[in-house]
């Protein structure tokens, strides 16, 4: 692992923080040394995904509802695996929520969001991890979830500029 020229602590929040954005938005921009690091974390993150987000059972609650009838509610509950991946996920990457539109009205911002408390671990786990899965069934190979393109030098400090994506 690279140091970076920072401390461990500051090294591993600059990683989260990366990562974070990366799974959020899809790309990133950043220097070439930091895009190898983050290329091998960000991988293991949805690794993990892959391997555990089939993990659910269906659990049927009996609940009240406002007229104070006793009706049946079918709710899907993570497995034990499912839970312990959550889990490590949510240590690796800083939590990101959903941002208002600045023409969208507040009710319509909470009806697209809904109650989702952790949205950067439901987007890993119900958009990121279903289509990588596919995609290694279809090339019958796991890995290689992200790119690397140079991007030349930076004008301050000439370091090498790079842009890692998701593919």
């Amino acid at each position: 692992m690279r140091k970076l020229g920072r401390t461990t602590e500051q090294r591993l929040a600059v990683l989260r923080n990366q990562a974070s954005n990366l799974l959020w938005y899809g790309k990133l921009s950043t220097t070439k040394a930091n895009a190898k690091e983050l290329q091998s974390y960000v991988e293991k993150i949805i690794t993990t995904a892959i391997n555990s987000y089939m993990d659910t059972s269906e659990v049927t609650q009996k609940r009240i509802d406002k007229d104070g009838n006793e009706i049946e509610v079918t709710v899907a509950v993570d497995g034990a695996k499912k839970l312990a991946a959550r889990r490590a996920i949510m240590n690796k990457v800083y939590d990101l929520h959903e941002v208002k539109g600045q023409d969208e009205s507040r009710t319509a911002f909470k009806a697209r969001v809904g109650n989702v408390k952790h949205p950067l671990i439901e987007k890993i786990f119900n958009e990121i991890a279903p289509k990588y899965a596919e995609r290694k069934e279809a090339l019958g190979q796991g890995g290689g979830y992200t790119r690397i393109y140079l991007n030349g030098q930076r004008r301050g400090d000439a370091a090498d500029v790079a842009i890692i994506e998701l593919i």
